[in-house]
């Protein structure tokens, strides 16, 4: 999954500086990259979504998180503070993901 995501982002011109397969290495490389994007998979060699997105806002406050998880199963809960910018459930089309990644559009002027 880890290849199809770095494969998918750097298609769309969307630099991958690291990548990793549990929450301890993720957690050290957002410290060391400072990510203003993370593309979280479900399935993690150790830790949880949950850990990994807490510790990616601790430490990196602004970052905008992708969770990535399987239509077939309930996806993980997570407190409120903890909840993903986007939950993208998968299989997903190319351009899901392309509307999951993109920058949220400025605030327009109130109507």
């Amino acid at each position: 999954m880890r290849i199809l995501l770095r494969g998918l982002l750097q298609l769309h011109r969307v630099h991958v500086d690291a990548e990793a397969a549990g929450t301890t290495e993720a957690l050290r490389l957002i410290r060391e990259h400072r990510p203003s994007l993370v593309v979280v998979d479900t399935h993690l060699s150790e830790g949880s979504p949950a850990d990994l997105i807490a510790g990616s806002r601790a430490i990196v406050p602004g970052v905008r998180l992708i969770l990535i998880a399987p239509a077939s199963r309930p996806p993980p809960t997570l407190p409120k503070e903890g909840a993903p910018d986007v939950l993208l459930l998968k299989p997903f089309r190319i351009q899901q993901f392309l509307e999951a990644i993109a920058p949220p559009a400025p605030p327009g002027p109130p109507p």
